[in-house]
């Protein structure tokens, strides 16, 4: 297990946490929570032996095999999958002394590093590294593409990419869903359920903690306490703790009634009733977790915007792209005040574009945008961090937006987004990239605009940003639209779900939380090339449809036939492997006058392990073949 003995640590004069006393047992799966600031990624550094202790001491079994995600990634000429691959270090061990035995002509080592290699799933490392390059959102073509040609966000895909390909023990994950799109983040999160290890995990995503881990371990005033059970869990345990802290508490419960007034205001109205009702649902999740964030230091509002015109922004049989490759077509959406838009879509997909497109920073390659003559648009994207003046303070950035205004005034401001004292007058170069971003958003949220584009706004943020970000939208009184991994976020914002999908933009017609299984369900059709063409309504689809289905059912006995005959085939194999192992299970096989006899065995199972593998992978995109034009007919 994983034993912290009263562990103390510093960083300079700094005390992060002192007599932190808990344990970890193996197969435990715990969320790191704090704010930033208080030691969290140094509990790493310090398990990494990157640090020293100042005081007590950690254990954990001499043999633990530890991953974590580099920071950095060399501008590598090999493969991504190669790269990847280098993460099981045993794996690359073996390959080498394998290929040293080969060059010595050494059969007898060769068979024991064939052993070896079989008992650590060597002949399916490549398999598995491209499945986890799939996951995290890469295309079979970028499998072969050199490192060095991804760009920053990208590479770091990569690290983590090869920190699971590790066969850990105990998996470090640093706020892991920075770089993902939502597609990706739900892919992980199904992959990190089923690891069987022990996980630490620091995360600002809610969701994202509830799903995967089993206990939280929270660091607050130079503490670290253990709370057993997830996220939700966690904060329902500490709102019981902290409900003494009742100004606070009160001072948070006058934010939420500014939901609640949204809702007793048009409740009523017919036009408003579904943006109302979908505002009582998040108002009742965020009355439950709100005692847990009462000394949160964010407290901000959206200011109003000067005007408000209906409609702010139409587009109209728009296509946009890249040179003259349109990624989304035939697009037709109309933003008013009120409108609160989540996009949802596979990696790729066109959102980005999309809110450019919006953002009027790409041009259409064909159809209209209108704009409002007082449409004033507020835009949040990663690349926009690297737009501050480095060298100029918050205050100062913000005195260039309003030069008239007053400096308490201006400081006041910031102080809701957590610039308070010295840090407003900072030059903000040395920021963090969580300080950098809530800086973006207040210089945004200061110019009053009437349509919020944000695009993966929450990326470096805490969970107390995110919790105030998220009551500041709920208030804000024009149009939104919104694209974010972190589905509580959506889930409190957002009144509709756009998808962007297959070049097109179009109403999501289920819930946020059934995002997942459509997910699951395209990359099914995909698997089997079964996706039905965007025309299907038309008559020339359905006279084509009719065709393929009378083609499938010509089709069914062969799949049948096919399916019958791999079955036969596997089972010939397996009892091949039953008679190899029970061969190998024989002690005299191991002496001296058997080696050459011990290799060819060794061989022939790696053989029919390899010959299994790929027979099972045709039997199963046989089947599902099978199923889905079973499915086609019955339809």
């Amino acid at each position: 297990m994983l034993q912290f003995n009263n562990l103390s640590l510093r960083r300079g004069a700094r005390l992060l946490f002192e007599q932190a006393s808990l344990q970890i047992h193996p197969g435990q799966k715990v969320g790191v929570s704090g704010a930033n600031g208080t030691g969290k990624s140094s509990l790493f550094a310090l398990i990494l032996g990157e640090l020293q202790a100042d005081g007590g001491d950690l254990r954990y079994p001499r043999d633990w095999v530890i991953a974590h995600v580099a920071q950095e990634t060399p501008a590598d000429e090999r493969a991504a999958i190669e790269y990847v691959l280098d993460g099981d270090a045993e794996l690359r061990a073996v390959e080498r002394r394998l290929a040293q035995a080969e060059t010595e002509n050494d059969g007898e080592r060769q068979a024991v590093l064939h052993g070896r290699f079989d008992a650590i799933d060597g002949y399916t490392a490549k398999s598995r590294a491209g499945q986890l390059l799939h996951g995290l959102g890469f295309s079979t073509h970028d499998e072969a593409r050199p490192v060095s040609e991804f760009s920053g966000g990208w590479r770091m895909r990569l690290n983590l990419a090869r920190a699971l390909m590790c066969r850990s023990d105990l998996l470090l994950l640093d706020e892991p869903t920075n770089h993902l799109d939502l597609d990706a983040v739900i892919w992980l999160e199904n992959w990190l359920r089923v690891y069987p290890g022990t996980l630490l995990l620091i995360s600002h995503d809610r969701d994202f903690l509830d799903s995967v881990t089993s206990h939280i371990a929270h660091f607050e005033q130079q503490r670290i306490t253990l709370y057993t059970g997830n996220y939700s869990v966690f904060e329902r345990l500490r709102a019981e703790r902290l409900a003494g802290q009742q100004a606070a508490y009160q001072k948070q419960q006058r934010e939420i009634s500014h939901i609640r007034s949204y809702v007793d205001r048009f409740r009523a109205k017919a036009t408003k009733a579904r943006q109302a009702q979908s505002r009582l649902k998040a108002l009742q999740r965020m009355e439950q977790i709100a005692p847990a964030h009462v000394d949160s230091p964010f407290h901000f509002a959206l200011r109003a915007a000067a005007k408000n015109p209906d409609p702010l922004l139409r587009l109209d049989g728009i296509s946009a792209g890249y040179a003259d490759t349109a990624i989304i077509s035939q697009v037709k959406l109309s933003l008013s005040p009120g409108d609160r838009i989540g996009l949802l879509g596979p990696n790729g997909a066109g959102k980005s574009t999309l809110i450019k497109l919006l953002a009027g920073v790409l041009s259409p390659l064909q159809g209209t945008r209108e704009t409002a003559k007082d449409l004033k648009i507020g835009y949040f994207a990663q690349h926009q961090l690297d737009l501050l003046q480095m060298t100029l303070s918050p205050l100062q950035q913000l005195q260039q937006l309003d030069p008239l205004a007053r400096e308490q005034d201006l400081r006041d401001y910031l102080g809701g987004f957590g610039f308070s004292s010295d840090q407003a007058l900072m030059p903000c170069g040395p920021f963090s990239g969580g300080e950098k971003s809530r800086l973006v958003l207040a210089l945004l949220v200061y110019q009053r605009p009437n349509l919020l584009l944000l695009d993966e706004p929450t990326n470096h943020l805490d969970l107390e940003m995110r919790q105030a970000l998220g009551l500041a939208l709920q208030d804000f009184a024009g149009a939104m639209v919104l694209v974010s991994h972190d589905r509580h976020l959506l889930r409190v914002t957002s009144d509709r779900l756009v998808l962007v999908h297959d070049g097109r933009v179009d109403d999501f017609p289920l819930s946020l939380d059934e995002y997942p299984q459509w997910l699951a369900e395209q990359s099914r059709q995909e698997r089997v090339g079964d996706r039905e063409s965007s025309a299907i309504n038309s008559a020339a689809a359905r006279k084509e449809k009719k065709r393929l289905q009378a083609e499938q059912r010509r089709q069914l006995q062969p799949l049948r036939n096919r399916v019958n005959t791999a079955e036969a085939a596997l089972e010939k194999l397996h009892a091949r492997q039953r008679q190899l192992e029970a061969s190998l299970a024989d002690p005299g096989l191991y002496s001296e006058e058997n080696k050459d006899q011990l290799k060819v065995l060794l061989l022939e199972k790696a053989d029919v392990d390899s010959q299994c593998e790929c027979m099972e992978l045709e039997w199963l995109e046989v089947f599902e073949q099978l199923e889905v034009a079973q499915g086609s007919l019955q339809q």
